[in-house]
Parts: C-alpha cells; sequence; structure tokens
C-alpha cells in the first residue's frame, strides 16, 4: 500500500466494501476528476490490486435537455471490483472479472486506426467547404467510423478551436439541421477572426445550395412568400391564414413570424381591433393598404361580432335539448379542414344551385333515431335560426333538402325527399300572424306549411318551458343563456349545471356574465366606426 500514490490509495480504500464500481462511480464517490480516476485505475488492474470486467458494459444513456428534449447517446463503460486474495478470476451474476492481461486489453478503434484522426482528416482535405455531419459519416462508413463518432470527436476539435460548428441555434442551445450538424475546418494559418468569418461564409453557401435546413427556416421563407403574394393581390394575410398554409402549431407559427420580422424588414404587422394581427409587404401603397383594412374589419364585425356568436350558440341549445330529451339520439359527426368549424355541422353535396349556393351547404345538425330494434331509423336533420322565421327560409331549407344528395331521390312523380328522413327548423321567433296562400286561395299557418313538407318547427318557448319546468325561475330563459355564453362549449356546460340544479341557475349566469365581460366589450368596440382610437378598446 506504500507504494501506491495518494489518489490510488484514496481509491482502493473505496473498493475495500467489495462493490463492482465504474470509473464515474469512483469519480463521484472520491470527488477526483475522471481523468485522474481513470489512470489510477488502470494502473491499480496492471498492478493486480482490481480485477476489471472482461468486456465493456453498453447502454443507452438518456438526459433531459429542457426545450431541446431528451437527448441518448450510448454509453461504454467498465466495472471494477477489489481483487481478493490469489484469485485472478470472479463472476458476480452477468459480469466475469478478470485480472490484467494483454488479451484483455481495449482494443476498440486500434484495429483500423484511430477514428479521430480520420475524421480530422476528412475536414482538413475538404476544407474548402462546409459537411453536414451524416455526409462525414457516410463518407467514412467503410473505413470503420460510426455516425456515432463523429459528433464525438467533432466536440472534441471544437474545444481545441480546430472545427467550426453550426447548427439551428435557440435561446437554449443548439440542434442539429435535419442531416446533422454543419462541419468545416478553421484555417489555423489565418488571423483568428478572418478564419472564423471564412468558415461562417462556407456554412451559409452550405445552407443556401442544401434544402436539408431546420424547419423553422423553410417557414420563415414560406410566410415571406405568402406575405408577399398576398399584398401583389391586394389583400392583408391573417395569422390563422399563415399557420394552416404552413400546417404547424401555434408555437410553430408564432416562433416562425417573429423571426420572419426579425430577417425581413419589409414584412409589417397591423393590429385590428387591438386583436386581430395582419401582415403586409411595405411595398403595398398608402390607398390599397387603407381599402384592405377595411375590408377586413368589415369581414371580422360580420364574424366575430355578437350576432355570430349568439347563432352559434342557439344552434348548441338546440342540440343540446335533442341530445337530452331524445333517447337513443346518435348525432353525426364530420371532420372540417383545420378543425375551423364544429364537427355536428354537416356539409352536404347539391345537384342544383339552391339559394345561391352552388355545389355545397351546410346543415346545423344531422341525428339518428332507430325506434325499435330491426326498425329503418329517422334522419333529423336540423337548420336553426336566431332572428325571425319567414316562409323563405322554410322553402329553402325544403329546397337544400330536396336536392342535397344526401337526403333526396329522383321517382317517377320527380324530386323528393326520401322517405325517414325529417326537417327540423329551430327559430328563436315566428310570426305568428304570417298566413302562407296555397294554390287554390287557401290560407294556412306557417307552421301548418312546413307539416305539408314534413318540417318540424322548433320554437325557443318550447324550450324555455322544459327549463321552467324542471324548476328554473321565469327569468331564466335559452335567450339569456345564448347571450351571455362565450362559445357552444360553454352553453352545453351551462345547460348541464342548469340542469342538475335549477335553484342555483340565476346565481350560475351572473357569474357567466361576469367572466365574459370582455367578450361584451369587444363586441361593443367592434360596432364603433373605424376612425376611432382602437387602443382605447
Amino acid at each position: 500500500m506504500s507504494r501506491l500514490g495518494p489518489v490510488q490509495r484514496k481509491i482502493l480504500a473505496i473498493f475495500q466494501d467489495g462493490r463492482p464500481m465504474s470509473l464515474d462511480h469512483v469519480s463521484k464517490e472520491t470527488g477526483i476528476s475522471s481523468s485522474l480516476v481513470g489512470d489510477a485505475l488502470r494502473r491499480l488492474w496492471q498492478r493486480g490490486y482490481l480485477l476489471r470486467t472482461d468486456k465493456p458494459i453498453r447502454e443507452v444513456n438518456r438526459a433531459f435537455r429542457g426545450r431541446a428534449g431528451i437527448s441518448s447517446n450510448m454509453r461504454t463503460y467498465y466495472l471494477y471490483i477489489l481483487r481478493p486474495s490469489e484469485k485472478d478470476t470472479i463472476s458476480m451474476g452477468n459480469y466475469h472479472f478478470v485480472k490484467y492481461g494483454r488479451e484483455h486489453l481495449d482494443v476498440r478503434g486500434r484495429r483500423h486506426g484511430s477514428k479521430a484522426k480520420k475524421i480530422l482528416d476528412f475536414l482538413r482535405e475538404n476544407k474548402s467547404k462546409a459537411c453536414f455531419s451524416n455526409e462525414v459519416a457516410r463518407a467514412l462508413k467503410g473505413r470503420g467510423v460510426n455516425p456515432s463518432d463523429v459528433m464525438t470527436n467533432v466536440r472534441r476539435f471544437e474545444k481545441k478551436g480546430l472545427v467550426y460548428v453550426r447548427g439551428y441555434r435557440t435561446d437554449y442551445g443548439e440542434t442539429p439541421f435535419r442531416d446533422g450538424y454543419l462541419l468545416t475546418w478553421v484555417d489555423q494559418d489565418k488571423p483568428r477572426e478572418q478564419a472564423l468569418e471564412e468558415a461562417i461564409q462556407r456554412t451559409e453557401l452550405a445552407l443556401k445550395e442544401n434544402e436539408s435546413v431546420s424547419p423553422i427556416v423553410h417557414r420563415v421563407r414560406r410566410i415571406r412568400d405568402i406575405v408577399f403574394e398576398s399584398t401583389k393581390l391586394g389583400n392583408l394575410v391573417s395569422f390563422e391564414f399563415i399557420k394552416n398554409k404552413l400546417n404547424c402549431s401555434d408555437h410553430e407559427a408564432e416562433t416562425a413570424i417573429s423571426r420572419a420580422l426579425q430577417l425581413y424588414p419589409d414584412i409589417r404587422e397591423v393590429k385590428l381591433f387591438n386583436a386581430y394581427r395582419y401582415y403586409y409587404h411595405n411595398s403595398m401603397p398608402t390607398e390599397e393598404l387603407n381599402a384592405a383594412i377595411v375590408m377586413k374589419e368589415n369581414y371580422i364585425r360580420k364574424v366575430k361580432g355578437s350576432a355570430n356568436r349568439i347563432g352559434h350558440n342557439w344552434e348548441a341549445s338546440v342540440e343540446w335539448f335533442i341530445d337530452t330529451l331524445t333517447t337513443g339520439a346518435h348525432f353525426w359527426i364530420q371532420r372540417h379542414r383545420n378543425n375551423a368549424m364544429d364537427p355536428k355541422r354537416i356539409t352536404i353535396h347539391l345537384i342544383k344551385s339552391v339559394g345561391g349556393r352552388k355545389n355545397n351547404a351546410e346543415v346545423d345538425r344531422v341525428w339518428e333515431v332507430t325506434p325499435a330494434p330491426l326498425l329503418q331509423p329517422t334522419t333529423y336533420v336540423l337548420e336553426c335560426k336566431w332572428g325571425l322565421i319567414r316562409k323563405k327560409d322554410v322553402d329553402n331549407f325544403f329546397n337544400i333538402l330536396l336536392w342535397s344528395k344526401e337526403f333526396g331521390v329522383d321517382t317517377p312523380e320527380g324530386r323528393k325527399i326520401k322517405q325517414g328522413v325529417v326537417g327540423v327548423f329551430a327559430g328563436s321567433a315566428f310570426d305568428p300572424k304570417e298566413k302562407v296562400q296555397l294554390k287554390d286561395g287557401s290560407k294556412i299557418s306557417l307552421s301548418s306549411y312546413a307539416a305539408r313538407m314534413n318540417i318540424q318547427l322548433l320554437k325557443v318557448t318550447d324550450f324555455n318551458e322544459r327549463l321552467w319546468k324542471r324548476g328554473c325561475p321565469k327569468n331564466i330563459s335559452v335567450q339569456k343563456i345564448c347571450k351571455l355564453a362565450r362559445d357552444e362549449k360553454e352553453v352545453r356546460d351551462i345547460l348541464e349545471n342548469i340542469w342538475e340544479n335549477p335553484k342555483s341557475s340565476e346565481k350560475i349566469l351572473s357569474q357567466i356574465s361576469i367572466k365574459n365581460r370582455d367578450v361584451y366589450e369587444f363586441e361593443k368596440c367592434l360596432l364603433r366606426v373605424r376612425d376611432m382610437n382602437f387602443e382605447d378598446c
């Protein structure tokens, strides 16, 4: 023991309990650097104080790198154990420990020459260009170099200032391009600043010539093309349009747009109603820009205003009552592009133009009810309108069903609605005084006229009576719920809570009105004239 140095004695002391340990384990327990521990373990093994596993142990090492995700790499190591007296080998589980011998030396990388030297020579020989790490691995594959060997050695060269490494840089670190990191030789015979500048220029050229760049670079370039194209057509382009064009998430679109605004100063952003972002190219003339802004403002008023919100809430209300009160109701589901529309709204195909609709029309809900086993189901098609319902509305709905591929059929007597299909028109109000004059001169009510066409009319009062019968106060109505709710999901939640707790309905609606105050204020803002100061909205 006296012949051993202080590091070797300290290391040998922790092996006295008989545990097998790796180099990393020993380094952590002693607090000694890995390089000193590795040298001491090798000497202790050579001098017969320790036994070592005859073969290296391989395991995947996974490490969490924050927003960069989880990285994994193959870790290779040996285990050491204190040598029992006069024993040259020992087995523990699946591990076989042996004493020092030339036949047990690690010959990895020595049979075909140094892998590090091959990688460094390759980069030096190709110093006039930048190469991706995967390209280096493919070029040296036949010479015993694996893909994992490239970056392991390149990082050492980078620390020594021999190689310039470039990836996609974020605030949290650096990630590789699709073909790996870009690598290029740093000329040691030139001033450092000049050599680095030339290395960066070579990587820039490689990125332009090669399409395998980071997805965000593709998105940034695509954003500029989209904005420029829209500007030439005299339009502003919205954030949602860009996101759908790129087919990416909100976060990816936000990141790409922020980078595009940094890289291309000619892309400009304008915020309408202090809420909706639009983009244009600064080459757009001022007159065209003002006209495009007015057009977008009118579009927002129509799509985002209170009438549109209440109308959709009315559809959800009718759906909820039908689903709750109808036994065995099964609603049709249809996926829409970009998930921009409620999946229970159904697009049907027309064989004849109806009311300005040429090829397609939308119905608010479709559901089926099977009255009994072995019987054909009845299909109900719903049309909702928030407002006064007149004869022309009923006629238009009937013609949509009649001339649709899904619900109409040709017969010897002409086009008819299929058997088992019933139209349902739900309106917030019907004119009780409106009469429909028939061909024989007689007049009937609108409800009787609809019944002749196999269309049932549902009034908001029908639903209110259900709520009152459940125990809700008279001042609680479906109209009030539709006006207060933020969206269709909230309508369903409100009705569910009121249905289960009718005595708490006033408190529930009061809380909703306070929570959605920002929605009501914004809708008031939309109704104001364009020349107001939107910052006050």
